[in-house]
């Protein structure tokens, strides 16, 4: 990628590199064992300035774009995919109040996010409201100068370590998705409470759990845009992010396969190194050219949208498809490469696996992508 990649991307790149190599790395296992939330890492990203690279030099980030995010994300998911999307899914909590929010909301709450004083998430699935996110059950009432907020979220990244939520509630149920809005809940307000932290699969190390609104009061000025945009800020969201997670499992495939060439080279059987036998080059091949393929894929798209493009909905979809299909098929293959090794704890590639498949199921599932990529595709052709 250094041929693409401007020099201050290339800053930006070595500096993350340097962080996931001397601080991500020799944590990774730690933080996965004990299911901890890597406050001091995200420090240390912080201090670097990396938080905001990609929200306006105006509200205190470095003025980039979905690229630079990308770029930090991938070299810290190369370490660990767990911390990587703790840092990312500050984003996703952003992006809503960067698309739709006014100049006052802005001013209020992208700074502290920008310099990582304060991480955000993002708060749409329920329950029974996941890939059919129209079926958001979540209320926003209107009361007087406040809305009141009913209802739960669950599996939300960031969960409780977050100091400013981004929700989807519905303000009238009987418009079905045009009935939703946004919402901007900081944490510590009345009546809004979190679950518990679950305990998942993979990317153990950040924090998912349920947000749990009763009866909580917000101001009217924490409305995002206006009432009913509430599906538009979801989407729109999305269409920004995806490549971020896109990204996310670029950085994962990439991590194993580094991890798999490595002891392929020493690891000796028959007298020889596994790697000059022809079967694994194979395989080693077939890694290597998924994994470009899938980091040109997600660098595309985030061009796209940097460049201003419109119709960013099908390649941004793309982008995450393909990358979290290619990290789940050569993290599996890397733990091949180990054999038996591969399967236990004590060596990496195992925790590779399982951080991988989230990013299949998260930000939409790869099946509601695909439904995503084949109606824009039909828009497409009808517009011919």
């Amino acid at each position: 990628m250094s041929y693409l990649l401007t020099e201050e991307q290339k800053m930006i790149r070595d500096l993350a590199r340097q962080i996931a190599d001397e601080k991500i790395r020799p944590v990774a296992a730690e933080y996965d064992e004990k299911e901890e939330f890597p406050w001091p890492i995200l420090k240390v990203i912080a201090e670097s300035d990396l938080a905001g690279i990609y929200i306006e030099e105006a509200y205190g980030g470095m003025g980039g774009g979905v690229t630079e995010l990308c770029i930090a994300t991938e070299e810290f998911s190369k370490a660990c995919g767990g911390i990587a999307v703790s840092y990312a899914a500050s984003a996703l909590g952003a992006y809503p109040i960067i698309l739709y929010g006014s100049e006052d909301q802005k001013k209020k709450y992208l700074p502290d996010i920008a310099k990582g004083k304060k991480l955000a998430a993002f708060g749409l699935t329920e329950a029974g409201a996941g890939s059919d996110a129209g079926a958001v059950s979540t209320t926003a009432k209107k009361d007087g100068d406040y809305y009141i907020l009913d209802g739960v979220k669950q599996w939300i990244t960031n969960g409780g370590e977050a100091e400013t939520y981004t929700v989807i509630a519905m303000t009238d149920k009987t418009k079905g998705s045009r009935g939703a809005s946004a919402f901007i809940v900081e944490k510590g307000t009345p009546g809004f409470e979190f679950g518990k932290k679950e305990k998942k699969l993979g990317i153990r190390s950040s924090a998912t759990r349920e947000l749990i609104f009763t009866n909580c009061k917000i101001p009217k000025e924490n409305l995002l845009g206006k009432e009913g945009l509430g599906f538009i800020v979801a989407m729109k969201t999305f269409d920004k992010s995806r490549p971020g997670i896109g990204a996310q499992a670029v950085g994962i495939a990439q991590g194993a396969l580094d991890h798999a060439l490595k002891y392929a080279k020493e690891r000796v059987q028959f007298g020889k190194p596994i790697s000059s036998f022809q079967g694994m080059q194979f395989m080693l091949a077939d890694m290597g050219t998924q994994v470009e393929a899938a980091r040109a894929l997600v660098y595309l798209a985030a061009g796209l949208i940097d460049s201003g493009a419109k119709d960013i909905s099908k390649l941004s979809a793309m982008s995450k498809l393909f990358a979290s299909d290619v990290a789940m098929k050569v993290t599996t293959d890397a733990v091949q490469v180990f054999g038996g090794y591969g399967y236990m704890r004590d060596y990496p590639v195992e925790k590779y696996m399982r951080d991988a498949k989230i990013t299949q199921i998260y930000e939409g599932t790869n099946q509601i992508q695909r439904s995503i990529i084949a109606v824009e595709m039909i828009k497409e052709m009808l517009r011919k």
